[in-house]
């Protein structure tokens, strides 16, 4: 069996935990070593027991360098009882530095492989800030054989123009993790009754101010015929008090995390649009992701909001579904919801049913083939070391 050592820069994230159990699902054994961002230590990851790395922070790159820094002083000693992995996995950029150091410490030649699902704002600047961050990453990559992210637009906005990687790359969208029998049956939405009012879900990773306060303007000026539902982990990094704001807003409302995918049929079931829309790094990465909320909304039948302009509003215009706004202020808002009536929201629901399953789920058979991809790299590299044998 295929054994990855995944290095990853929070243990707490649920992105994570589904990466794990893909790859498990797929048939790889998995040791997991990384930082926290969470309040309170991680003792499991689906079954797994963590190497924990230290505790980093939202938002505040210096801290994390130095965090980096020091777990690679010490990383030999964290990883002594580790079997030899076939492969290392560094989820993002400073995880990339910590699998080159992870390397040297098994005999042979072990792959790597880079996993970025993210632009750093601070990679796209053009001063020397920039321009010594693009020569890490480009150094650093020379010494791995894949690149993994989750949409085209990283690479067709950054990774190609900026000439940073020659890698081969695979793009693992953000779907839903489905293992079990498949559903044939489409997902019913419930119909709407005459004074319940709309109910908009903006749900996942909340670390932006701008929809927050967009949202939060905008259901107060539709005066309770829209409402706002939050759910997930908020980056409180990233507002000035982010509990209370949601507390004096009479039409949003914040219930907690959840868990990824155990209970996403359940609260997409309570709203009838997904904010698929982000403007935290707007112009950048913002604009190029493709965001988990896309692939869980659409796959439980929630109608997508999107920005024009972004990579989230090409791929629901390339399907003919969703609605995409012009311009992200509270008159456009308005507009779409002064038109919406049950008719138009049944329309939108069936467009999104109509889709084929495979466009929002990862199943066992797509976790079979990324663990058969990634195997493919430890016979590649098996392959090359022979040839030189022989030679």
């Amino acid at each position: 069996m295929l054994h990855v050592l995944y290095l990853v820069h929070d243990l707490s994230d649920p992105a994570v935990r589904r990466r794990v159990i893909m790859m498990q699902a797929g048939g790889a054994i998995v040791t997991i070593a990384g930082f926290t961002r969470s309040r309170e230590p991680i003792s499991e990851i689906a079954t797994i027991v963590p190497i924990d790395l230290g505790r980093t922070s939202d938002g505040r790159f210096t801290q994390r360098v130095a965090a980096v820094a020091r777990a690679a002083l010490t990383l030999g000693s964290r990883l002594k009882g580790v079997a030899k992995p076939d492969l290392i996995i560094g989820r993002n950029l400073e995880m990339l530095a910590l699998a080159n150091r992870a390397k040297a410490f098994f005999p042979g030649d072990v792959p790597i492989v880079y996993e970025c699902l993210d632009i750093h704002r601070l990679l796209l600047r053009r001063d020397m800030t920039g321009k010594a961050l693009r020569f890490v990453e480009r150094t650093l990559s020379n010494n791995a054989q894949l690149l993994i992210t989750s949409s085209p637009a990283f690479v067709r906005q950054y990774f190609a123009p900026f000439g940073q990687i020659n890698l081969p790359v695979e793009v693992v969208e953000n779907k839903v993790l489905e293992l079990g029998p498949q559903e044939t049956e489409a997902i019913n939405r419930a119909g709407k009754s005459k004074d319940e009012a709309w109910k908009i879900g903006w749900f996942g990773a909340l670390r932006c101010r701008t929809s927050l306060e967009l949202l939060a303007a905008f259901s107060r000026k539709m005066e309770g015929r829209v409402e706002i539902v939050l759910r997930g982990r908020p980056a409180y990094s990233e507002f000035d008090d982010f509990d209370r704001f949601v507390a004096n807003e009479p039409f949003m409302q914040f219930h907690g995390a959840y868990a990824n995918p155990e209970d996403l049929q359940k609260i997409y079931d309570e709203v009838h649009f997904s904010w698929a829309i982000d403007f935290y790094e707007a112009g950048q990465n913002s604009n190029w992701l493709l965001p988990n909320r896309l692939y869980e909304g659409c796959r439980y039948g929630s109608v997508p909001i999107a920005m024009q302009g972004t990579e989230t509003s090409l791929f629901l215009q390339e399907r003919g579904i969703g609605f995409s706004l012009g311009e992200p202020t509270v008159e456009a808002l308005a507009a779409l919801f002064d038109k919406m009536d049950t008719d138009r929201y049944q329309r939108a629901c069936e467009k999104v049913e109509a889709q084929e399953r495979s466009a929002w789920v990862f199943d066992q058979n797509d976790c079979r083939a990324l663990v058969e991809r990634l195997g493919r790299l430890t016979h590649a590299n098996e392959h090359g070391a022979a040839l030189q044998v022989a030679a």
